[in-house]
């Protein structure tokens, strides 16, 4: 079959791209200014890659369309089209489908090679606990398939089709599991369901439901109704794994619930039948299961959030087969996904060094524990930096710029990159007074970081875009 993909640069698309590649399909796709680092690693596999949406793209005449969710049919100033080959497909009549449902029907649930989908979905921690799930898995000897909204440093990729069933398994209904992270954003512009529910997971985890993508949804009752929508899916053999601390998903599941239920938490929530709770701090911590020690975790990956993506990791991997014990010890090796508190270099300063990191947060919450686990491992002396874009389309909104203090509280100071935002940075971020800084410009915010930085300081970037290439002028910058 041959596949031309719409957006094949996204993350979601680039990782169905490469699993259609591994299966055999012939592969080309399009993309506005096609990018590293999804680029790269698809030319590397073979992948044909245009750039723009151009219209005569029609005369490929593949099998099938793959429309990315990046695709509309917007109208620029002039009245053309945003998308013209989306225009030229819908003419021709030619066929198409999204990316989630091609994925569903052709490598998750493909008669041939029947898999048990393990579905990982919520607001934060998706990316993690996706790769800490597969990675348990690989260590249990289960050889899954994955993919991934980012690249796992444990496998250097971020989606495989793994282990290929013989006809014996498929005949003994022992499916390969694949890991998938579900994400609640819609699937695309003709279809407005969340990509999720697509995807029919035997095991799903819900690792934490709040408020985003204002974008699309009008308050966080209508992301809870698509939540239900997934738990809907899941067969009555089924498990799924819920955060009992989380309010928004209680009420998910008061809407009806058919499967197994598995509660994991830090409170008392989490300490009945069948819950999963800890016990220590981040980096060393006892699993509890029915209030029992059942695994230990140590490990240099730190906040209490990756506690509890560690704990749906563990409690779906258990659905498996794979015992807490083992699973708990295989994530001693777990070595994070980039863009997670990834350390991106050092400046040599008497005194100490000055330690620049990149990660992925991107809302007021992800900030605010992002930033909490930095602090529990520098310890409280130590200055943190967080420098931050509110680059997401929920950011850009301004929907939650009032939480941005509260997400900022336990950095010493803040560095706020303004560009392109509708609402005014620095209203949002006085409360914090002096402590924050707000800039237009990459350029300035690095010229505020490094006329602030001393010795010893710890320099936090988030962001969910590339930032202007900040980590690495920010390292040059204070060298210089």
């Amino acid at each position: 079959m041959h596949i031309h993909i719409l957006g094949i640069c996204g993350t979601f698309m680039g990782g169905l791209a490469a699993l259609a590649r591994e299966a055999g399909h012939k592969v080309t796709g399009c993309d506005a200014g096609v990018y590293p680092p999804m680029s790269d690693q698809l030319r590397a596999l073979g992948i044909e890659l245009i750039e723009g949406f151009g219209a005569d793209q029609i005369a490929l005449k593949p099998d099938v369309y793959v429309i990315g969710n990046v695709v509309s049919r917007a109208r620029l100033a002039d009245g053309s089209p945003k998308f013209p080959l989306m225009e030229a497909i819908l003419e021709s009549g030619a066929t198409y489908t999204s990316g989630p449902q091609w994925l569903a029907e052709h490598v998750l649930h493909h008669p041939s090679q029947p898999r048990h989908v393990l579905a990982v979905a919520g607001t934060h921690g998706k990316t993690t606990t996706t790769s800490m799930l597969a990675w348990i898995l690989q260590a249990a000897g289960l050889e899954p398939g994955f993919l991934v909204g980012g690249v796992p440093m444990n496998f250097g990729v971020s989606a495989r089709l793994g282990r290929l069933s013989s006809q014996a398994d498929v005949a003994a209904h022992q499916r390969t599991p694949f890991v998938i992270e579900a994400d609640e954003y819609d699937t695309a512009f003709f279809d407005k369901r969340s990509k999720f529910v697509h995807y029919h997971p035997r095991t799903a985890i819900l690792n934490n439901l709040e408020f985003d993508h204002a974008d699309i949804f009008d308050n966080l009752a209508a992301i809870e109704r698509q939540f239900h929508h997934l738990v809907r899916t899941v067969p009555g053999s089924g498990r799924v794994v819920v955060n009992a601390d989380e309010d928004s998903l209680q009420r998910v599941l008061d809407q009806g619930c058919w499967s197994g239920v598995a509660k994991f938490g830090v409170s008392a929530n989490a300490t009945g039948q069948d819950g999963w709770s800890v016990q220590g701090e981040p980096d060393n911590f006892a699993v509890l299961h029915h209030g029992q020690e059942v695994g230990r975790v140590q490990w240099d990956i730190t906040g209490v959030h990756n506690q509890l993506n560690a704990l749906a990791a563990i409690a779906a991997a258990e659905h498996l087969g794979v015992s807490p014990a083992q699973a708990a010890a295989s994530l001693t090796e777990f070595q994070n996904v980039r863009r997670r508190m990834e350390v991106r270099g050092t400046v040599p300063r008497a005194g100490g060094d000055i330690t620049v990191y990149d990660d992925f947060a991107h809302h007021p919450t992800a900030i605010r524990t992002t930033v909490d686990g930095l602090r529990r491992k520098v310890g409280p002396n130590a200055r943190i930096l967080a420098v931050f874009e509110p680059r997401s389309n929920t950011m850009k909104l301004g929907t939650m710029k009032s939480q941005l203090p509260w997400s900022l509280e336990d950095a010493d100071l803040a560095f706020c990159h303004s560009g392109g935002l509708d609402w005014d940075a620095v209203e949002a971020l006085s409360p914090m007074g002096a402590r924050a800084s707000v800039a237009g410009s990459v350029d300035q915010v690095i010229a505020q970081v490094v006329a602030a930085a001393q010795a010893g300081d710890h320099v936090l970037c988030m962001s969910n875009g590339g930032f202007g290439g900040i980590h690495a002028k920010l390292l040059a910058a204070l060298g210089s």
